[in-house]
């Protein structure tokens, strides 16, 4: 686009008060020198994109298939557009003119996608657009909302810019979609919605002006016709005895517009064939109606001819432009205000400077480790207190053991009944010596090793989860650091969830050994049975200990400080191994990046956020730019 700025911008422009005398019929501006500047602000406004953050002043020109829109158009761009049956504009065209002086010939720019095409021949016009309308709607008869620009300088024509839409289809012909109708109105209502648009309609004279689409389509939007200007073609086709019903549309009599009628006469198949000038069209146009009985008032009344419609289309969207310029200024004033403020909320980017975008790169580490080590500090207050989750995975590890009590006398029965089937021997029931007490506190703390290991599993899942997040919300813009910071946390989360697994194993082979101080073992029992004549089990009185020499009592007294025991072991193991120490790894391993890394790589940005940052902060581009430019005008 910056080519088309600069190679276009070098032909200046005027208006027909400069120049010798036009022959008839040839398209001249009547407008004062301060027209073009309105219109090129406009143009310039598109052209930079402003077009994507609001509606911009505009001729939208509709019509029914067959309806003569190609025609009007070529009369007033003095150039040969698609033709044909069926729908001949595939793609919205912006259609730019611009008359020039200074003996600068004819030119022209077609721009499309990424293509910008120059050229000096206007033979060439009509197969620049089919060539851009094959490519961006592809071959066949399908449409695209794609737009192409169509930019014609030449001493005559006049200053205007339209936009010309795909004719409305009422049936799909051979290739075309079920929908096609549907999908043109989609387009076209796109346009002609806006407030901002001027809708040009084109209506032959020989149809039922109240049965076409194009009319019924700018009456939804536009119910008291504030914006919209009708155009009435092929007055030479109409039945005889139908003129007056012709004169009284054109009059504004029958469905009144406050923008009204113009009706023309543009060059037909025929004189297309005959290889007519657009010129000689132009006098041929102009003699229909100094001769027709009934439309040679209409000459007086600027009502006939394409030259009329180019004068009033120039006046009309430069009077709009001039209405909508305050608004136009205060709605980007106001965008401005807004993407600002929510600038100002984003997190900035990498600066472009190399040593500041190393102290970048050190702030995002650090802000990084902070996060890390207050997961693992557990501070009262932190929103980011992972302790709340740990906690509750380890109360359900409590719980678990808790609930084993419950099922300790049926579960030592049971190991009981076993014993007497298996090893007893002459000894009778209830004799049993230390080997069967170690068995049983053997068989009953081996059932909880599988649920110390699943507690571990769940607390690693846990971690590792906040940790990415931690990684995700610090790193989302930079998929490098991302998927770095990913892998280390996994693999450290790994070999700490090894290093703990074992200590814990190495934990339940310790519990095989059946030791707890003598003291804790009397105050346990003592709390968990009834005193016998009044005297507690201890070391120095051991006659309570004789009076209940049954083993599920002592066994229950020691299975309450294994329990007691496992509930503070396995969560401090845990925490130890995979929160704290996985922390200070991570942070130490994260830090390590800043020696040698290649900052620029480590910080590109590849996300949503920093996209939806960069579109936001072009779009403030723009609109400065935009504001800039109407400030000229205010």
């Amino acid at each position: 686009m910056e080519k088309e700025r600069s190679s276009l911008g070098e032909f200046s422009l005027s208006d027909s008060g400069e120049s010798s005398k036009p022959l008839e019929g040839v398209f001249h501006s009547h407008l004062e020198e301060r027209v073009r500047p309105y219109i090129d602000l406009i143009d310039s406004l598109r052209l930079i994109g402003v077009e994507e953050d609001l509606a911009l002043p505009s001729i939208a020109v509709i019509g029914d298939q067959s309806s003569g829109k190609s025609s009007v158009l070529e009369a007033l761009s003095g150039v040969a557009l698609p033709r044909g049956s069926g729908i001949v504009t595939r793609c919205p065209l912006m259609l730019k003119l611009k008359k020039i002086r200074g003996g600068v010939q004819w030119r022209a720019a077609i721009t499309y996608e990424e293509e910008y095409i120059e050229f000096d021949d206007p033979s060439l016009v009509e197969g620049h657009v089919k060539d851009a309308q094959k490519t961006l709607a592809g071959d066949g008869v399908g449409i695209c909302d794609e737009l192409i620009t169509l930019e014609i300088m030449s001493p005559e024509v006049c200053d205007l810019t339209l936009i010309d839409l795909p004719g409305i289809a009422r049936v799909p012909v051979y290739g075309q979609p079920e929908d096609i109708g549907d999908q043109i109105k989609s387009l076209i209502r796109t346009y002609i919605e806006k407030d901002q648009t001027i809708n040009l309609v084109v209506v032959p004279c020989n149809v039922d002006i109240a049965t076409t689409e194009a009319l019924k389509m700018a009456q939804e939007v536009d119910p008291e016709g504030k914006r919209t200007l009708a155009i009435l073609t092929k007055p030479d086709l109409i039945d005889k005895g139908t003129e007056k019903n012709v004169l009284d549309i054109v009059k504004n009599q029958v469905i009144p517009l406050s923008k009204g009628y113009i009706i023309v006469k543009c060059r037909g198949q025929k004189q297309i064939d005959e290889k007519i000038s657009l010129e000689e069209a132009t006098r041929v146009e102009r003699d229909f109606f100094k001769r027709h009985e009934y439309f040679k008032c209409l000459l007086n009344e600027e009502k006939a001819t394409v030259q009329c419609l180019a004068t009033k289309l120039t006046q009309d969207l430069v009077d709009h432009i001039k209405k909508s310029l305050p608004l136009l200024s205060e709605q980007i004033k106001k965008q401005l205000w807004d993407l600002r403020k929510e600038l100002s909320q984003c997190e900035a980017g990498p600066p472009l400077d190399p040593q500041k975008r190393k102290y970048f790169f050190i702030a995002v580490m650090m802000k990084f480790n902070e996060k890390i080590n207050r997961l693992s500090c557990g501070e009262a207050g932190n929103e980011d207190n992972l302790f709340v989750q740990l906690r509750s995975e380890f109360k359900k590890w409590k719980d678990h053991l808790d609930s084993t009590k419950s099922t300790f006398h049926e579960t030592v029965q049971t190991l009981m009944k076993e014993y007497d089937l298996k090893y007893r021997g002459r000894e009778l029931p209830g004799f049993c010596d230390y080997n069967v007490f170690e068995t049983l506190v053997q068989a009953l703390v081996i059932q909880l090793k599988g649920p110390a290991m699943d507690t571990l599993r769940v607390i690693r899942d846990t971690i590792q989860k906040q940790f990415s997040d931690v990684s995700k919300a610090c790193f989302n813009n930079y998929p490098f650091l991302t998927c770095v910071a990913t892998n280390k946390i996994d693999n450290i989360q790994s070999k700490q969830e090894a290093k703990v697994e074992q200590r814990i194993l190495e934990q339940f082979e310790m519990e095989q050994l059946v030791y707890t101080q003598d003291g804790i073992y009397f105050k346990t029992l003592n709390e968990t049975q009834p005193a016998v004549d009044g005297q507690k089990a201890s070391e120095n009185n051991c006659a309570g200990l004789d009076s209940r020499s049954k083993y599920p009592e002592m066994l229950k007294a020691y299975y309450e400080i294994v329990v007691q025991r496992l509930a503070d072991q396995v969560p401090m193991l845990i925490r130890y191994f995979m929160l704290k120490e996985s922390a200070q790894l991570l942070c130490s391993e994260m830090l390590g990046l800043l020696d040698g890394a290649n900052v620029t790589e480590v910080l590109r940005e590849e996300s949503e956020v920093s996209r939806h940052r960069i579109n936001m902060q072009n779009r403030a581009d723009r609109l400065t730019i935009a504001q800039e430019k109407l400030s000229t005008f205010f």
